[in-house]
Order: structure tokens, then sequence, then C-alpha cells
């Protein structure tokens, strides 16, 4: 696998999760992803940012562009130093929340991309890595 393109930003404000929502659509499109895609990769970047600020206490969003042989890939890293999710098959149930969402947040994200990955330790803080293949 080669990376073709990296850039890591910061996430502390909400004007930070429309950062992020514009970069992935861009590069996105960049590897000729389709709008559905599009859309539903931009849709889980923008829940798993908003999260990564509302439970993280904010943290950074690493983007990478992939190829890996014919294909290209958008891999998206969420990470903090928040306090952690005690139960993680518990936080990837839908209609399970830790706040006021509606709870669709993590099992959705997950259903939208091709790779997911969530990694949490409690007191330590929460890396999900999320890849959209064309």
């Amino acid at each position: 696998m080669t990376v073709l393109k990296s850039e890591t930003h910061p996430v502390r404000s909400e004007g930070d999760i429309v950062l992020v929502r514009q970069l992935v659509r861009k590069w996105s499109v960049e590897i000729a992803c389709s709008i559905v895609d599009q859309t539903k990769v931009v849709t889980a970047a923008s829940e798993l940012a908003r999260n990564l600020l509302i439970y993280g206490g904010g943290g950074e969003v690493h983007l990478t562009v992939l190829e890996a042989g014919m294909r290209k890939g958008l891999r998206v890293v969420f990470e903090d130093k928040g306090p952690g999710i005690p139960d993680l098959d518990q936080a990837l149930k839908d209609g399970f929340t830790s706040g006021k969402g509606m709870g669709l947040g993590l099992g959705g994200a997950k259903r939208l991309v091709n790779e997911f990955e969530l990694v949490s330790k409690v007191g330590e803080g929460t890396k999900v890595t999320i890849t959209k293949w064309k």
C-alpha cells in the first residue's frame, strides 16, 4: 500500500468539523468516488469528527489517500485523548448514546465505509479509523 498524500488537522471547534467535511469531500472527489460514496464517507467523517469534539474533548483528524494496486482509497483517522469508551460493543449498537444524540453515530459510520476500526481505552482516549475504497 502506498500513501499518495496525507494531512493532519486539529478538531477544537464546530468550524474544524466543517473543515474536515470539506477536506473529506474534496479528497473523495480527487480519487473519483461516486456521488453516493462521497456522501457516505463525508457523513461518516462528519459524525466521527463531531464525536471527537463532543465526547473526546477535541483531538486530531489524519487524512490519507492510499493506493493499493489498482484501487485508491481515503483513510481518515479520528484520535482523541478523552475519557475513552468503556463498552465498545454497546457503543456500536444502534440506539446507544452516552449523550443527547440518537445513538446512530458509531454504528452508522461503520455501515457507511468499507473498513472501520475502533480502539478505545478508558482514561486514555479513542481512535477510530475509517477507509472508503474507490
